[in-house]
């Protein structure tokens, strides 16, 4: 489905990258391997990674080249195009799956715990995606996927960074479909499940985390990989600024902020007003303040 195509994977040294990467070179891309090798907090450096996967490709009859440049300067994130257009001449779609952890609860939360993720993440996915778009312009074509995470569509517990950088991403998407349909670009989220370093190492907090952590174990890398490569298939020219969720042999069509309901006062409102009819009217609609993941993804039904 990717027959001669040119295909960018961030993070794609191990986990739900690499799949993609494996995936996609499979379905006939040529893929650059993006991944600078470090460990989950951002820390180190290790090329090895990423040349495994280039090699895991070409042994299987594909064709990948490695690149170790940053997503998170602006001027390293234009390499990583770059070395698309040297290898390959073109690019025709951008994995933005570069990630890291800096879990932590918020009143502990240091500035660099937040500038680091979001570096990564969010400004990541803008610096890949803002280089490939002038190509994508020029063409007429291309499709972004953006690697979200229900951390951010639903919450999660001590990861205000990573959460509000993965539904960051869900709103640059949106506005870059906005902006880039008028050339037939297509930009669309996947928020993944999967067992990966990255949730290996979070903590389980009580025995019911603990037996979900058992059967997330079930959830490869490789189920997430799919519905990424056939987002950037031509196959997938109808989809756009849509957000989907994956969960083992399950794919969700997520929702997006519309109005739920809504009251007027011809006379206007006031602070009393407000306590007085809005806040009875429409409390029977608010969100659990608590509400995360597990809660709306409970996993006795996979």
């Amino acid at each position: 489905m990717l027959e001669g195509k040119v295909v960018i994977v961030t993070g794609a040294g191990r986990g739900i990258g690499a799949a993609i990467a494996r995936l996609a070179a499979a379905e006939g891309a040529k893929v650059v391997v993006n991944d600078i090798g470090v460990s989950l907090d951002g820390s180190g450096g290790d090329r090895t990674p990423a040349q495994s996967v280039v090699d895991e490709i070409a042994k299987a009859g594909g064709q990948a080249v490695p690149n170790y440049d940053s997503v998170a300067e602006f001027g390293s994130a234009a390499k990583i195009v770059q070395c698309a257009l040297d290898n390959y001449g073109r690019i025709d779609g951008i994995v933005n799956n570069a990630g890291i952890l800096r879990d932590v609860i918020f009143h502990k939360m240091t500035e660099d715990d937040w500038d680091s993720v979001h570096n990564v993440m969010l400004k990541g996915a803008f610096n890949v995606s803002r280089h490939a778009a002038d190509h994508f312009r020029k063409q007429e074509s291309g499709a972004f996927v953006h690697m979200t995470s229900t951390s951010g569509l639903i919450g999660g517990m001590g990861q205000v960074n990573y959460g509000a950088a993965k539904l960051g991403m869900v709103a640059m998407s949106k506005a870059i479909a906005v902006d880039m349909s008028r050339f037939n670009v297509r930009s669309n989220c996947i928020g993944p499940v999967a067992w990966t370093r990255m949730t290996e190492s979070i903590p389980p907090k009580d025995p019911a985390a603990a037996a979900r952590i058992e059967q997330r174990k079930q959830v490869t890398p490789e189920h997430n990989a799919p519905l990424a490569v056939f987002l950037l298939s031509d196959a997938a020219k109808g989809v756009n600024a849509q957000v989907f969720a994956t969960r083992k042999n399950e794919i969700f069509l997520m929702s997006q902020s519309r109005p739920l309901r809504g009251i007027h006062r011809a006379d206007g409102w006031t602070p009393a007003r407000c306590a007085e009819h809005m806040y009875p009217a429409l409390k029977s609609g608010f969100y659990p303040p608590t509400e995360r993941t597990a809660d709306v993804f409970p996993w006795d039904s996979i």
